[in-house]
């Protein structure tokens, strides 16, 4: 059952949604970009369905001056009010909860490692966040490497290249990208990495592998600012082999459910 409610945040009255179920661990839904609590392509609407039939109760809200929420947008990185006053309404509809994970996509994702530990979240599902400011205009430094390195090791594309269908200057400045030093220590990836290396809380990470985000993400825990993370066994990982940020793909919906509830599961097995 879905009950849809408003609560306060610094003078502002924000939307949101709670799909309601009997179990003590409780989800809360935090929005990428300026995305309503519906989610891209309605997919938090949908993942708080599965969830709440799973067993866990799900909350979804617009922050302040986003969808049917009044003030204005804080942008994601200065949102820890809202999602404060958000899991706050949370547990009074839901006194049950003792387990609290948050759920996030791209900057949502984002939010939840600056702000999940001054607010109470104890574990999170983590999907394509957020990591690198890019230049106007253009996919992640990551995205682009990514993307010509795969032009040069094709046969297809140096036949291409030799017939000056691809810019070759263009395309190794692409790999470059790639491969260059990593960003300064104040860097987002840096700022996420120090968040979460001060924090016990376990988190499941979920990429789409094509993703220009998702990608830039796996550079970044791989071989750049969060690196020491990487082989920590706090943080598990599912690939989706999907071109879509928003996992809206054919079968891709599927895919980050199981790997979501199964991540739910293991967070519940960790905390008793």
């Amino acid at each position: 059952m879905r009950a849809l409610f408003h609560f306060a945040c610094e003078g502002e009255i924000l939307a949101a949604s709670i799909d309601k179920a009997e179990g003590s661990t409780g989800i809360i839904c935090v929005t990428g970009g300026t995305q309503t609590r519906f989610g891209a392509h309605r997919g938090n609407a949908l993942l708080a369905a599965r969830f709440a039939a799973a067993g866990y109760p799900v909350m979804r809200f617009d922050r302040r001056g986003v969808g049917d929420s009044s003030g204005q947008d804080p942008g994601f990185a200065d949102s820890g009010a809202d999602l404060a006053a958000a899991i706050a309404a949370f547990r009074v509809r839901c006194p049950s909860i003792e387990l609290l994970v948050g759920y996030g996509l791209c900057d949502g994702a984002t939010t939840l490692c600056l702000h999940h530990a001054e607010v109470g979240i104890d574990a999170l599902l983590l999907t394509n966040p957020w990591v690198v400011e890019a230049a106007a205009n253009e996919p992640p430094p990551a995205a682009i490497g990514k993307h010509y390195r795969k032009q040069l090791l094709s046969l297809a594309s140096w036949k291409r290249l030799l017939s000056g269908g691809i810019d070759y200057r263009k395309a190794l400045r692409g790999v470059f990208k790639l491969v260059k030093p990593q960003r300064n220590a104040d860097s987002l990836a840096a700022t996420i990495g120090d968040a979460l290396a001060h924090s016990d809380a376990p988190a499941h990470l979920v990429i789409a592998e094509d993703d220009a985000t998702g990608v830039d993400f796996d550079h970044e825990w791989r071989k750049g600012a969060m690196r020491s993370l990487s082989g920590s066994q706090r943080f598990t990982r599912a690939t989706i082999a999907t071109d879509a940020h928003s996992f809206a793909r054919e079968g891709d919906f599927e895919q980050l459910a199981q790997t979501c509830l199964e991540a739910i599961a293991r967070f519940e097995a960790s905390s008793a």
